[in-house]
């Protein structure tokens, strides 16, 4: 079987299975795996060299650990290329959300939303909840579905002794994502530390972050009848306005094409940020508009596949 059918029969799992509560994801045991590690060194002194060295014991393990489950079985490695793609929990993160709002339990929505972000939600109102739901959805469609997407077909260019490295450099990546929503925070505890790890992620959205932006997601709202020009025009000029330099670049597109306006003041770990602003405030945010960044990533997953595909098959 071609590792192309293997990464589509990933994908087309991961849209109908999702990531069950009750399932024991791989990024769960590569969690757990750097906390073991973390409890073990984060005492010792130099807290950037030893954060380096938990980044690069997670990342190769796990990228050496991928490589042999796939030569075990084609089966155990459709199954971890599967577990590497958000698609479906990501929507029903989000729409879970939209759900409780419409009931107008805004306190539960508060909570639900606390599970998907490091920001502090006990405070927030409709607006800035529908706001942040929002923006978690446009940043993960990189971390949780074009980045592991492009990784997996960028290793099925390689073969060693005959075994793809696309889930290696999948599995490799969701190590790289995982460390950094673990320890790549600019807070006391972590800005040492997690230092390393932060810039790591960095690194490797770079490209998945500007193709998403520039190519991937305008094409997914042009197919959705909702435009392409503005979406590109607010990606141009406002995809800088991110502390990440990576995060701006989807939420640009997402904010263009739906007319709102995301960043703004922020809580954090009990202090507030006002982030620079991303879009155009044509209109208010309102709960539906938490439907409509629903529909674009799921058709950027789709868009996305189809284009990393269609390129494989022309080179």
């Amino acid at each position: 079987m071609s590792i192309i059918l293997k990464i589509w029969i990933a994908y087309l799992l991961d849209l109908i299975l999702g990531d069950p509560y009750w399932f024991p994801h791989p990024v769960r045991f590569i969690g757990k795996y750097i906390t073991f590690i973390e409890n073990k060194i984060y005492s010792l002194k130099n807290k950037k060299v030893w954060g380096g060295v938990l980044a690069f014991i997670v990342i190769l393990s796990t990228v050496v650990l991928s490589y042999y489950i796939g030569r075990i079985s084609e089966f155990l490695e459709i199954f971890f290329l599967y577990t590497t793609l958000a698609t479906k929990s990501l929507g029903a993160e989000g729409i879970k959300v939209y759900k409780i709002l419409k009931s107008g339990d805004l306190q539960k929505a508060q909570k639900e939303l606390s599970y998907l972000v490091s920001r502090d939600t006990g405070e927030m109102d409709e607006v800035q909840v529908v706001r942040s739901t929002m923006e978690t959805i446009a940043e993960n469609s990189v971390d949780g579905i074009i980045a592991p997407m492009f990784y997996a077909f960028l290793g099925s260019f390689i073969l060693i002794d005959g075994v793809s490295m696309a889930l290696p450099l999948a599995m490799g990546y969701k190590a790289v994502n995982t460390l950094d929503s673990m320890v790549g925070y600019k807070n006391d505890k972590y800005i040492d530390f997690g230092m390393v790890s932060a810039k790591v992620d960095d690194f490797f959205n770079f490209i998945p972050a500007r193709l998403s932006g520039l190519i991937i997601i305008p094409i997914a709202t042009f197919l959705l009848g909702m435009g392409i020009k503005k979406p590109l025009k607010i990606f141009f000029r406002d995809r800088k306005n991110h502390s990440s330099p990576n995060s701006g670049h989807p939420e640009a597109v997402f904010a263009g094409a739906i007319g709102v306006q995301f960043g703004g003041k922020t809580k954090y770990f009990g202090k507030y940020f006002e982030k620079p602003t991303i879009g155009d405030k044509l209109k208010e945010f309102q709960c539906e508009d938490i439907k409509k960044c629903y529909k674009i990533m799921f058709m950027t997953s789709f868009v996305g596949i189809v284009l990393f595909t269609a390129f494989i098959k022309l080179v």
